[in-house]
């Protein structure tokens, strides 16, 4: 009895501990949002103001800064603090709409190829190989190149990018599941191919689409980020937190707070969304709540 109950208290001690953990984690994403959101009454500027008697002034605190730039400013004079906070919000509403435009997709394939099999599942397979052997660079210069670089083009471009994985980690567990008794007695009793997606295999996906849907988010945050530093993201003068580190590079030796606040917030956004998908597979996935 006396190991029994060591047991049961040092999982009743993990499970407060994870419990601290994932509330503080979604504490930490809620802030982010809320920010986000709110960026237009929080910038202390217009993102897009341009004073050039302040060009390049450092943050509050070193030699030379200007009042109110509490961040400092940028190479034509722009407030870094409000720049970031409006960057901030394309960045993440770039990234949610990539992502779940993926996981639609790929989750829509996936489903189908698993359920059906044969030519279809043959087709779809092809369709995850070729999209892996393709260099995403290039794709995208192609699609920036004949679209254009506005922001519908780009997250159309980023949610294609992350399709695959989706698709191929649907298409396996579906293939796995559909062997399964419950499976096969609905079928048994005529339920109807999309009455068994919704009702019985898409309930035992939620765990892997929530850690795929955090992998690629994260992804298309970094994908954004470096298209727009290589000049293929959102055109100028709109603001995102790649296209920040990409402007800034050339003035690294004299200001590297152009390219440092903007670099802080893309590894903040990414920590957030890593940890608060896992703490939320950790929630979702019923084998690791039963053990």
């Amino acid at each position: 009895m006396t190991v029994i109950a060591a047991h049961a208290s040092r999982a009743t001690a993990a499970w407060r501990a994870s419990d601290l953990s994932f509330r503080l984690v979604v504490v930490a994403g809620l802030v982010l949002l809320t920010v986000a959101a709110l960026a237009p009454w929080l910038a202390p500027f217009d993102p897009d103001q341009q004073t050039l008697l302040a060009r390049l002034s450092p943050p509050v605190g070193f030699e030379g800064a200007k009042a109110g730039h509490w961040l400092g400013t940028d190479e034509l004079g722009r407030d870094i603090l409000s720049r970031g906070l409006h960057a901030l919000r394309i960045t993440l509403g770039i990234g949610m709409a990539g992502a779940s435009l993926g996981m639609l997709l790929g989750l829509t394939l996936g489903l189908i190829a698993g359920l059906k099999g044969g030519l279809v599942d043959d087709l779809v397979a092809g369709a995850i190989d070729i999209q892996i052997a393709l260099p995403f660079t290039l794709l995208a210069l192609l699609a920036v190149a004949i679209f254009g670089g506005d922001l519908t083009v780009l997250i159309v471009v980023l949610g294609i990018a992350g399709w695959e994985t989706f698709a191929r980690v649907v298409r396996g567990e579906v293939m796995k599941l559909r062997g399964q008794p419950f499976i096969e007695a609905a079928l048994a009793a005529g339920a109807s191919p999309w009455r068994i997606a919704t009702r019985h295999l898409l309930p035992n996906l939620v765990s892997p689409l929530v850690v795929m849907f955090a992998l690629s988010f994260s992804q298309i945050v970094l994908l954004e980020s470096t298209l727009s530093f290589l000049g293929l993201g959102v055109r100028p003068p709109t603001a995102t937190l790649g296209s920040m580190v990409g402007q800034g590079r050339d003035y690294m030796p004299s200001a590297p707070w152009l390219v440092v606040v903007p670099s802080l917030l893309v590894l903040l956004v990414t920590l957030v969304v890593q940890l608060l998908g896992d703490s939320l597979r950790d929630r979702t996935d019923i084998r690791l709540r039963q053990r």
